[in-house]
């Protein structure tokens, strides 16, 4: 029996994304964390010893590994990524890719020209309702997608706007599940940034809805999917996927009279319940491993990212314009 040597892998950027990609890699049988660099190097020091690695500095990471998951602010993504595929190092770029799409088309090009992998870490892919959800679309003619991903104000300061830091997880799905090009966009937003909702239409007929949120006072992470035959429901927190079919309607005599009665049917699919992050990383190694294209493609963060920033600037729009005054009958 032979095994296969666990491929060297390390994080730049470790505050609280990048350590978890340095405990899912410590975790990962495949994989051995040989390093983390982050520009703040006490706190990067104590990830390391927390996970039980090193410290590095950038040079000297990238000259031991084979793979890395790059977690800096997004406006470093473009410069801290070119210096990884320039070292001929894998890199997985959190989301979202870059802060704009020219940066994007340069670095693509660039891995192209040194042979190296980009994957973009969107992690919802990964969830495993998702990857039930990608198989169960194929066979499903579908009439609009609707996800709502909402939650209360955060303990924290954080500079991207709703759509930037959570719709873009719905359109990198709405994105997988209808391969087809987006026809028409509409947007609008208020509270600073804070909530948003967008309108989509693609060439092919199929709409989609929407809504991010971080002023809503419960936590929702839902997708749902209006179909031909079924209505399918994706719960990203319970890792729950339902498929709703309806039943031809009938026409009861009851005690002399006529009632009408529609029954639908709810299934339950199974799911298999796994860390979408330990399932992201996993992919990204394999894909190293084996020369493979990642699941996440740059091409892919790229045209998410190009309608997201669409999206942002319309929602961004409708707050400025000046309400029209009530008239009064």
């Amino acid at each position: 029996m032979t095994t296969t040597t666990p491929t060297p892998v390390g994080v730049i950027g470790v505050g609280s994304m990048g350590r978890n990609h340095a405990r899912v890699y410590r975790e990962l049988p495949t994989t051995e964390l040989v390093g983390v660099y982050d520009a703040d190097e006490e706190n990067a020091r104590a990830v390391a010893e927390e996970y039980d690695t090193r410290y590095r500095s950038l040079d000297d990471l990238l000259s031991a590994v084979e793979a890395v998951s790059i977690a800096v602010p997004t406006q470093y993504h473009f410069d801290t990524a070119r210096e990884c595929i320039d070292a001929g190092v894998d890199v997985l770029v959190e989301k979202p890719f870059v802060s704009d799409a020219e940066e994007g088309e340069r670095l693509i090009e660039f891995a192209d020209e040194r042979n190296v992998n980009i994957q973009v870490g969107h992690v919802e892919r990964f969830n495993p309702a998702v990857s039930t959800l990608l198989d169960l679309v194929e066979d499903l003619d579908i009439i609009a997608v609707d996800a709502h991903r909402l939650g209360p104000p955060l303990d924290r300061e954080i500079d991207e706007s709703a759509v930037m830091d959570l719709m873009i997880h719905d359109i990198d799905i709405l994105l997988a599940l209808v391969d087809d090009e987006v026809d028409a966009v509409d947007a609008v937003g208020n509270r600073n940034a804070r909530y948003a909702s967008a309108n989509l239409a693609f060439e092919s007929g199929v709409v989609g809805q929407l809504t991010a949120s971080r002023v809503t006072q419960e936590k929702v992470r839902k997708l749902t999917i209006s179909a031909e035959t079924c209505r399918v429901t994706v719960d990203y927190i319970d890792q729950t996927l339902e498929v709703t079919r309806g039943s031809a309607p009938e026409y009861i005599r009851e005690d002399g009279e006529f009632t009408h009665r529609h029954e639908s049917f709810v299934e339950q699919l199974s799911v298999e319940n796994r860390e979408p992050l330990k399932h992201e990383l996993d992919a990204f190694v394999e894909s190293v491993r084996t020369g493979t294209e990642p699941p996440v493609t740059g091409e892919d963060g790229l045209r998410a990212l190009e309608l997201v920033k669409e999206i942002d600037e319309l929602s961004k729009d409708s707050t400025r314009k000046t309400p029209k005054p009530a008239t009064t009958q």
